[in-house]
């Protein structure tokens, strides 16, 4: 996925339609010059609509998109005729798409499977005609509703990536590495910090006709819930995440205090992400002999874990099979 063509955040105006006027018609034919009142209803305006697409992975059609405007509603007519219904405007988005007021910020709704819709702003109802307002002592009203008028919202549109296992660490632990190493993305790999700057995606093949999804989130540092680095931009592709693959390379100054800092970063921003599975994978194990290895597994943290060299594929299979585990816990 090319880092020009990753969006995952985009604000849109969008208005919905206005609702069609109920019509004000009497019947009038050559046998009956005073007819009742046969004035149908107007048409609903438009909706504007989100539509969930398993085909797309960013919100990049939408990068540009700065309004969205739904079709007015037809009015009403005469002989009880409804009028035509104003033309919805259909955005389809990815998976993990999340809708919210741009004003207050509050969540509205999420996009989870494919096809499924919902309505983002509503259209205006069509208003009643005159034939709905007769009466035994008002059989001839000339009057009728007015179509309700439309809605107008700027909407924020975040993407939440789906994948199985997301990878957590500082910048240059091995994720992007690893990622290439045992699926098939292609993610830019270099020695200096931050240089994944958009999430990537690869499919992790397990054993017989098995695989699952892994997420390559851009590196935290220390105060990333408080919008440093490359901060919250991308702490939300976590939430997604089944199990969580925290990553530090064995030549770290203190392994431990290192996974502390980053589950510390997790809680801030969310504690609910504490209560997601968890495997540690200690990386670049080739710099450190077996003796060495022995003395770190003293001190590291109570959750499953295992060392390995993406450069030698090492521990790649255990790791795989401790991934495919726990993201089968309890199934």
């Amino acid at each position: 996925m090319a880092e020009s063509n990753f969006v995952d955040y985009v604000k849109i105006h969008c208005a919905s339609g206005n609702g069609g006027a109920g019509s004000r018609h009497f019947m009038r034919t050559r046998t009956n010059a005073n007819g009742g009142p046969d004035g149908g209803d107007g048409g609903r305006g438009g909706h504007v609509i989100l539509k969930g697409n398993s085909q797309y992975w960013t919100l990049l059609h939408l990068k540009f998109t700065k309004h969205l405007k739904a079709e007015h509603g037809g009015a009403g007519s005469k002989q009880l005729m409804h009028g035509a219904n104003g033309q919805d405007v259909i955005v389809d988005v990815p998976l993990g798409t999340i809708a919210r007021d741009a004003e207050t910020g509050a969540f509205e709704f999420e996009i989870t499977e494919d096809g499924q819709t919902f309505v983002l702003v509503s259209g205006g109802r069509g208003g009643l005609g005159n034939d709905h307002f007769k009466t035994p002592t008002r059989q001839a009203p000339k009057f009728a509703q007015p179509g309700e008028p439309g809605l107008e919202f700027w909407k924020i549109l975040e993407l939440k990536l789906l994948a199985d296992v997301g990878l957590v660490g500082f910048p240059n632990a091995g994720k992007s590495t690893l990622l290439s190493v045992i699926s098939a993305a292609k993610p830019q790999i270099a020695d200096y910090p931050f240089t994944t700057l958009v999430p990537n995606l690869g499919i992790v093949s397990y054993q017989e006709q098995k695989s699952f999804i892994m997420a390559d989130i851009p590196g935290i540092i220390e105060g990333a819930h408080e919008g440093k680095g490359l901060g919250l931009r991308f702490l939300r592709h976590i939430e997604r995440n089944a199990v969580l693959l925290f990553m530090v390379p064995v030549d770290s100054k203190d392994i431990r205090k290192e996974y502390l800092i980053l589950l510390n970063e997790l809680k801030q921003y969310n504690p609910e992400l504490l209560d997601k599975y968890r495997v540690l994978a200690i990386t670049k194990a080739d710099l450190a002999d077996a003796e060495i290895t022995h003395e770190l597994k003293k001190d590291l943290p109570d959750i499953p874990l295992v060392f390995i060299s993406s450069h030698r594929k090492t521990g790649l299979e255990q790791l795989k099979k401790m991934l495919w585990e726990e993201l089968n816990r309890g199934a």
